[in-house]
């Protein structure tokens, strides 16, 4: 597939020039939005916080306890450190693949479908590592921890579903499938 020309410049190919820049911002934004809700806003849970972790020999770190909230408060931020170096390379790619035609990109359903692709790819693999084969947290512990935990996989499988759908949909970037929008 040839490059698109714009007024602006040339940018990069289609849905597959921004594929993977899109996957891995989708990939920060969603831990983002899992750590921000879930681990602060909420206090569903904190990265080890669950009660099975001693079938694989961890050590369990109750919150409600100040050396435990002290363990989990700093793996917390390691976790949000991951997902912001997620966006930071997510938007490099973007920005080294789309340097003309930014204005067209951010309107783009191929953008946003390619995200949701990432956040999507985070709540699987997050979700069966963490909750299901470490079991170091649950999305939320107690009565119906499981069907919460399936919930989020769910989720994600709902949100690779959509974001592949939408980027599919998104054409190139900058042939008008992706919004028009005033060429400056």
């Amino acid at each position: 597939m040839a490059a698109v020309g714009t007024r602006a410049g040339r940018v990069g190919e289609g849905t597959r020039g921004i594929g993977v820049p899109a996957t891995v911002l989708g990939i920060g934004l969603g831990g983002f939005v899992d750590g921000i809700l879930l681990h602060q806003v909420l206090q569903w849970h904190h990265m080890l916080t669950s009660t099975d972790t001693d079938n694989i020999g961890l050590r369990t770190y109750p919150a409600d306890t100040v050396p435990g909230l002290r363990m989990n408060t700093l793996w917390d931020g390691v976790f949000h450190t991951f997902t912001w170096l997620a966006v930071l390379v997510g938007l490099g790619l973007l920005y080294s693949r789309v340097t003309s035609s930014r204005g067209r990109l951010w309107g783009s359903r191929a953008l946003w479908g390619w995200m949701l692709v990432g956040w999507g790819l985070f709540n699987l693999v997050e979700g069966i590592v963490d909750h299901h084969i470490l079991g170091i947290h649950h999305v939320r512990t107690g009565p119906g921890q499981t069907w919460w935990d399936l919930a989020f996989l769910a989720l994600g499988a709902v949100l690779i579903v959509a974001g592949l759908a939408l980027a599919r949909r998104g054409g190139r970037i900058g042939d008008g499938a992706a919004g028009r929008r005033p060429t400056r």
